[in-house]
């Protein structure tokens, strides 16, 4: 199963710079352009294939997201929990991020 949690392991184990910090984040800036552009153009799959598409654009955000959290040894599962209980008091939405809680 995938999780936050083994993403972060994942890409720590195969991509980690924590002095390079600076780079993701403009590489994290160049993707939101990519991903501006896919969803201008509407850009799906097509037949599995997933260059240039809305699809491959998110995850290369997701992925400088994470490896930016690596580089400051952030825990993004205890963040989401702490902005999301934060959040929910806030919007009050009665809505748990975990099933039975």
């Amino acid at each position: 199963m995938l999780t936050i949690r083994y993403l972060q392991e994942y890409i720590k184990s195969k991509d980690y710079h924590p002095d390079m910090a600076g780079a993701c984040f403009y590489k994290l800036v160049e993707e939101v352009g990519e991903l501006a552009q896919a969803m201008r153009e509407n850009k799906r799959p097509v037949n599995g294939e997933i260059k240039g598409t809305i699809d491959e654009e998110l995850w290369d955000i997701m992925y400088y997201i994470i490896a930016i959290a690596n580089s400051y040894s952030i825990d993004l599962e205890r963040a989401i929990r702490l902005k999301e209980e934060i959040n929910n008091r806030k919007y009050e939405t009665g809505i748990a991020l975990e099933p039975g809680k």
